[in-house]
């Protein structure tokens, strides 16, 4: 029983006690029940007046809160507190950023030192404080349980490359010819490289000059006429000597040039050709820059503001969805701030429309003023520098101060400017990704329509064998009704013939039959059955079936290679493929049995006439076999005499037998006529019959045909279709992400 029991588990709080005095911590350890100490130290920052007393008599863990006032804390103070046996150390979380890495790194080596010598040494206090250490640090590493803001941008980029990479991947699957790929490739692999500073401008406009002014020095050549032939690259390098940048051309064209300016520590400056060059190779590379800039520093020449060519410019960049930064240069041209508010209106109001923006940032400054400044100012230290800018006139008055206190914090990751950059600088792959995607889901989109379409087209042409079978069906009546129309002809002659030679008043014809019997030859009447009416009409249904087969046969070859061609026409590139299949498939169309012949070859004019002639000597001895001579010639006499008195006469002379005689002859040639439209009659729905299955086969073969040689064309365009869908899908997936990740990065902010 107890082995199957569960114990529940249990949670008890812990009771802390905040002191100020090593009295009240001994106290609270053993009456107030407290499980662990805070000791405030208050004012008094120095170690030994509570250290010998309290972490001698307190036996249970105390943690020491110091006194951070404006001038910090030392290092040797905190970790004294540390080697005396404090078990950790308070700090409230608006002092977190007084706590660095490299600060923890050091107290905890103080500490990890001390315990092989308990001993406290009394020295000198290390004179190293905590806001020595430099902002700097504490600015670019946070610690204290929350996630460093690198931290934060590395997590963010290690899931951003991984959706990118996968967002390259499925961008050339969907579109293996987009040249734009190289774009996001190169984006993806910068990522983690330091912010790209892209300046853009009419040739003339000042971006040499304005770079320089940046850089401090004039690293950059400058002049009236395009200086700036490809796209160049200034990263920091360290150097000693005097040469003032080290330049490198790349296998691409475009150039990297290594400059010892401390602001290329944290950001790299892109020098383009003008927006406006005589040169379209040169304006290309620009445009086609502009994807992988994380901020675009527009620079406006003030004697010409907002010219064509700079508007037409701002509408590309729009395309790209990029932040603009401008700078209006050479404002001192302007005589009073009227007429510099004026430009500055000016160019606010018109690029607000141009962008569909809410502000714009625009600093209106004088480059070659703020660069000779520099040039001839000299300043040791930063606190210098800034004095600077914020004392001489020509920087004051250009307004170049505001725009590097601006650059500066865009630069510091604890600022919301700063916040600010790292969000660009995340999105700008982003970006490219999700234009890339967009064209190619608009691509795709058209794709699925076209393979749709195709499928369609293939089923369309499948479906169209049903018109053919009717249009055939149609055509194949009247072969039907001339056949059928050529019987009729025939029979309604042998009837004639029957009818006229069944004729009492045929005396050499009945003299034949009767007298002569079994043992005559062929008789005159049958020899017209089989070479007048029959043999010429088999010969002509034979021709007129030939001509119904070599219809059949036609037809299904010109409508097969209609159809071939319809299916090689709207796709060529299975034409090869499918030649070897489409002429053994054309054989199909070919195989038809004729019933029809057979029928007309089955049938035989000499066993129908021989038929014909046994019937008209049966009708003859049927009615005068039977009869003496003189009752035979009586009942001949009733039939050639003109007079009713002679057939009186001959009436007396005639027997009773042959009375009953004449009476059935009539009943007697009915019947064979009978029996000659009965198998008239069964040849032609034999013949009908015959013909329709001919047709009906002609049709089967070409729905075979036609399904056959469809098949690959359907297939081909079914599995585009489903891999076009399936691409859609990944395209959405992808696109899903990208807006996750984007949602990450708006949710930034600096702590």
């Amino acid at each position: 029983m107890m082995a199957d029991t569960k114990s529940e588990s249990v949670v008890l709080p812990l009771v802390a006690r905040n002191v100020k005095t090593a009295s009240a911590a001994s106290s609270a350890s053993t009456s107030d029940g407290a499980d662990f100490i805070i000791c405030d130290t208050g004012e008094e920052k120095h170690v030994d007046n509570h250290a010998s007393s309290m972490f001698e008599d307190v036996k249970i863990p105390i943690f020491v809160k110091p006194h951070l006032s404006g001038n910090g804390i030392t290092l040797d103070d905190a970790s004294r507190w540390i080697k005396y046996g404090a078990s950790g150390i308070v700090i409230e979380l608006k002092d977190l950023d007084l706590f660095t890495d490299g600060l923890l790194n050091q107290l905890f080596s103080t500490l990890s030192a001390s315990t092989k010598d308990t001993k406290v040494e009394r020295g000198i206090p290390n004179k190293v404080r905590l806001e020595e250490m430099g902002n700097d640090s504490f600015r670019n590493e946070r610690v204290a349980g929350f996630l460093k803001l690198e931290d934060k941008e590395k997590q963010l980029i290690e899931t951003e490359k991984v959706v990118l990479l996968e967002a390259v991947n499925v961008i050339r699957k969907a579109a293996p010819q987009m040249e734009e790929i190289s774009l996001l490739v190169d984006a993806t692999s910068q990522i983690d490289e330091p912010f790209l500073l892209v300046i853009v401008g009419e040739f003339n406009s000042g971006k040499s000059t304005f770079i320089n002014a940046l850089l401090g020095k004039r690293y950059l050549k400058e002049g009236v006429v395009p200086t700036t032939n490809e796209i160049t690259f200034l990263r920091y390098s360290e150097s000693d000597s005097d040469e003032k940048q080290r330049c490198e051309r790349q296998p691409d064209g475009q150039y990297i040039c290594y400059i010892p300016a401390p602001i290329l520590k944290e950001i790299i400056i892109v020098d383009t050709p003008g927006t406006n060059v005589i040169l379209q190779r040169q304006q290309r590379l620009t445009e086609e820059f502009i994807p992988r800039a994380d901020l675009l520093i527009f620079v406006i020449s003030a004697d010409r503001p907002l010219t064509e060519s700079e508007v037409a410019f701002l509408r590309y960049t729009q395309q790209w969805r990029k932040k603009v930064v401008f700078v209006l240069n050479k404002s001192d041209i302007y005589q009073n701030d009227l007429e510099l508010q004026e430009a500055t209106s000016f160019i606010s109001e018109n690029v607000q429309k141009l962008l569909n923006a809410d502000n714009v940032a625009l600093y209106p400054i004088s480059a070659r003023s703020a660069l000779e400044s520099k040039l001839s100012a000299t300043y040791e230290s930063a606190k210098e520098y800034t004095n600077l800018l914020v004392s001489d006139s020509r920087w004051r008055v250009s307004s170049f101060y505001k725009l590097e206190k601006f650059l500066y914090s865009f630069l510091d990751g604890s600022t919301s400017m700063g916040m600010e950059r790292v969000k660009l600088k995340l999105e700008t792959p982003i970006g490219i990704a999700e234009r890339l995607v967009s064209a190619c889901e608009t691509a795709l989109r058209q794709d699925c329509e076209d393979a749709n379409q195709d499928l369609n087209t293939v089923i369309g042409i499948v479906s169209s064998v049903k018109e053919y079978a009717t249009q055939m069906e149609g055509d194949g009546i009247s072969w039907r009704r001339k056949i059928l129309s050529l019987v009729d002809t025939t029979k309604s002659r042998v009837v004639e013939l029957t009818e006229s030679s069944l004729q009492l008043s045929n005396l050499d014809l009945v003299a034949t039959y009767v007298f002569k019997g079994e043992k005559s030859a062929t008789m005159p009447t049958t020899s017209r059955v089989q070479n007048d009416i029959l043999g010429p009409a088999l010969l002509d249904a034979n021709k007129l079936l030939i001509d119904y087969a070599s219809w059949l046969h036609s037809s299904n070859d010109g409508q097969g290679r209609l159809y071939r061609e319809s299916f090689e026409k709207r796709w060529p590139s299975l034409v090869y493929l499918n030649t070897q299949m489409t002429l053994e498939r054309f054989d199909l169309l070919r195989k038809l049995d004729e019933q029809c012949l057979k029928v007309i070859e089955n049938f035989s004019a000499s066993s129908a006439s021989k038929m014909f002639d046994q019937e008209i000597r049966e009708v003859f001895l049927g009615t005068f076999g039977g009869l003496g001579a003189a009752g035979l010639s009586a009942s001949l006499l009733t039939s050639v005499l003109p007079t009713t008195l002679e057939d009186l006469l001959a009436l007396g002379l005639c027997s009773a037998g042959g009375l009953l005689a004449i009476s059935n002859f009539p009943a007697r040639r009915q019947a064979v006529v009978n029996k000659v439209n009965k198998a008239v009659d069964a040849l032609a729905r034999d013949l009908e019959e015959a013909m329709q299955k001919d047709l009906l086969d002609t049709i089967t073969n070409m729905e075979n045909f036609v399904n056959n040689i469809s098949k690959p064309y359907q297939e081909a365009a079914q599995s585009r279709l489903d891999k076009l869908l399936k691409m859609q899908d990944e395209l959405s997936a992808v696109q899903g992400r990208l807006r996750m990740l984007q949602i990450e990065i708006q949710n930034l902010h600096a702590s």
